[in-house]
């Protein structure tokens, strides 16, 4: 970042979305760095990552900038890729620790229904049963694993203390619903990627991590951003970005017909129970985050939050399952061209907000439409598909007239 640190603090917060939220991230950071002249997006000051928010900022923070994540993610060019079956590894030292409680559990209950069997009732007798159910279906170590690795080569770290630039991960104390952020004062001595196995443990699908003596889940459970802690640190700027949002269907039927979703349903009740708990999800989130949001106004005044996000008529990112990593080339792409597009649109809004802190918006860079992630191995070739149907056409006319013959 050139102008833009002699000037003022410059932070960076991102919000959590499973795999296809980091894979938003990494796109539209990607059109970010590109359209902003005099930033520098793996030389902030400040960094605030919540759960899938807080595997991609741990990434820029230790020096992989927007261009290399979406490369990794798009080119699939590296080993350093991020695998998603790690995340579907079951718990299994979970279930046999549950099992192993299972008899001691029972026979409590059996005990204390056979003391007054006509006054208990023989469900809330055996309700302790319920201990031996698992905090979560699924492993999340692996997470730990791939960062430990991917931060122990190319002069990366593993160390909060050791980072050139702050770095923040937020979880959720479990015991006590306080949110902690790793990376700051005393809490400083955790490794990086379990800080982040604990910012995504979210309740229900991966147990909570143990740190110490405590037990932490899922960053988001408190706030969405957490950009205040950019903020308390001094930034003067924080770029925001958050992957989910409620989807609009009576915004994205007004759409022109070329342009409409072919996944979205009329009513967003046909889509069955997935899709009205997503909505629900997305709704509740984001309606938190938009109240935070209108308090860094009135907490921080003359410090500047931009947000970017998808819209609410974006079906691509409201239909597709947020575990989901086989599309991810295609999804990154979608991020990069729709954040290009939000800066065209709000170029007058931002322009004087960026300029403050000396960034530039280049109309330039954003009006050049032949700009893509993808390389030109993965580019439509018009001119062969054009030659291709030219040649399938001769070949149908020439048929044909056999036929005829």
């Amino acid at each position: 970042m050139a102008a833009a640190t002699r000037c003022s603090k410059v932070g960076l917060a991102l919000a959590g979305g499973g795999p296809v939220g980091g894979i938003y991230e990494v796109g539209a950071m990607a059109a970010l760095a590109e359209a902003l002249d005099g930033v520098d997006f793996s030389a902030f000051d400040i960094y605030v990552g919540v759960s899938s928010g807080a595997f991609i900022s741990a990434a820029v923070a230790n020096g992989l900038g927007p261009a290399t994540l979406a490369r990794m993610l798009v080119e699939n060019d590296t080993d350093e890729v991020f695998d998603p079956e790690m995340l579907l590894r079951p718990a299994f030292g979970e279930y046999f620790r549950r099992a192993l409680s299972l008899p001691v559990l029972f026979w409590s209950s059996l005990r204390q229904y056979l003391s007054d069997p006509w006054h208990l009732r023989f469900v809330e007798a055996f309700q302790g049963l319920s201990h031996a159910i698992p905090a979560g279906v699924f492993n999340s170590a692996g997470i730990d694993q791939l960062l430990r690795k991917l931060f122990s080569t190319g002069g990366r770290c593993n160390d909060f203390r050791q980072l050139k630039h702050r770095l923040f991960i937020v979880a959720t104390d479990l015991d006590t619903g306080e949110s902690v952020a790793f990376g700051s004062p005393g809490h400083d001595d955790v490794p990086i990627s379990v800080a982040v196995q604990a910012s995504a443990a979210l309740p229900g699908l991966f147990p909570p991590v143990r740190i110490g003596e405590r037990y932490f889940v899922d960053g988001a459970l408190i706030k969405t951003l957490h950009a205040s802690v950019a903020l308390h640190e001094g930034a003067d700027l924080v770029i925001c970005l958050n992957p989910l949002v409620p989807f609009d269907a009576r915004l994205a039927a007004q759409r022109p017909p070329q342009e409409k979703p072919t996944s979205a349903p009329a009513h967003l009740v046909d889509g069955g129970l997935p899709v009205v708990l997503a909505q629900t999800f997305r709704a509740i989130i984001h309606s938190r985050m938009r109240t935070g949001m209108d308090r860094y106004r009135l907490e921080f005044a003359g410090k500047d939050v931009i947000l970017f996000e998808p819209t609410r008529d974006d079906a691509a990112m409201f239909f597709t399952n947020v575990f989901s990593y086989r599309g991810r080339s295609r999804l990154c792409e979608h991020a990069y061209q729709r954040t290009r597009s939000d800066l065209y649109r709000r170029r007058h809004e931002l322009r004087p907000i960026l300029e403050r802190h000396g960034i530039h918006l280049n109309l330039g860079v954003l009006k050049d439409h032949s700009r893509s992630l993808l390389s030109r191995k993965r580019r439509p070739d018009l001119a062969s598909s054009a030659s291709a149907l030219d040649s399938s056409l001769r070949d149908l006319e020439v048929w044909l007239q056999t036929r005829r013959a």
